[in-house]
């Protein structure tokens, strides 16, 4: 893909920003962040094959990466981390690579994304199998680091995703979904950091979310499986099974800390 085929590299629709003032500028990036949604939404019937994909081998004990480079590396890292206290699952389940590696998640690391082979080097601690599933994550679309890790597993058989904000992109023709949320020019010109990696965030946060639902790590619509990590989480917990089984707080509270999580609480109560 050439550099003036990528829509995430075209102009951005304002000019003279430098000359702008605050309420302005506030206003123009929110004007263009609505698109945001818009992009997503024409993209769900793909986010849905993905994981509905990506489900049973994960009830298989199958895993899921995510490869990324830059802030789309930072985003699948981000998404990652956040499953363990929220849905209290292993930190194995779902794993964010980005090019470089932790240092990256700081600092710009040169060159780090232009090498097709070593996003594989990075898995092999993790030994790969056929049964795991792998989304890569790319502005761009164009990036080797991620594209190399994509057509890899595929090769493997592992199911492989992607989310790029340009249509017909290398990484889409790798995987076998291609998420391509299609934002537009950025505000300020080729910053993939602001609508695309809002879509990025976005999509996500569908995507592991809805898993986690899925793999019943979700009652109603409570995190009942969430780690008790601080006293707002405690708290919270607290108040779901003071809701749920109508006992007071004092008592909620000793019955969750015996537990450990709300739904061992909740267990040894029917």
């Amino acid at each position: 893909m050439k550099q003036e085929d990528k829509i995430t590299e075209k102009p951005s629709k304002y000019d003279n920003l430098d000359k702008l003032g605050v309420t302005e500028i506030l206003k123009y990036i929110n004007d263009e962040d609505r698109l945001v949604a818009e992009a997503v939404s024409r993209s769900l019937p793909m986010v849905g094959n993905l994981v509905e994909a990506i489900e049973p081998r994960m009830r298989q004990g199958g895993r899921l990466f995510y490869v990324g480079a830059g802030t789309s590396g930072r985003l699948g890292v981000l998404d990652a981390s956040e499953l363990p206290p929220t849905f209290g699952v292993p930190d194995t389940w779902v794993v964010g690579l980005i090019a470089g590696g932790d240092r990256a998640l700081r600092h710009a690391v040169e060159n780090a994304e232009d090498d097709t082979e070593q996003a594989w080097a990075d898995l092999a601690p993790y030994c790969p199998t056929p049964a795991d599933s792998l989304i890569g994550i790319a502005a761009s679309g164009t990036t080797p680091y991620v594209i190399g890790a994509v057509a890899k597993a595929r090769e493997m058989g592992m199911v492989t995703g992607c989310i790029t904000s340009n249509p017909g992109s290398p990484l889409a023709d790798a995987a076998q979904y291609a998420i391509e949320t299609i934002v537009g020019p950025e505000f300020v010109t080729g910053s993939s950091r602001m609508k695309s990696g809002t879509a990025q965030k976005m999509v996500l946060n569908m995507i592991s979310t809805t898993l986690m639902i899925r793999l019943g790590r979700v009652q109603g619509n409570r995190m009942v499986n969430m780690q008790l990590t601080n006293a707002k989480l405690l708290d919270r917990g607290t108040r779901m099974i003071e809701d749920s089984l109508g006992v007071g707080y004092e008592e909620a509270r000793e019955m969750l800390l015996k537990a450990g999580s709300v739904k061992k609480a909740m267990e040894r109560c029917r």
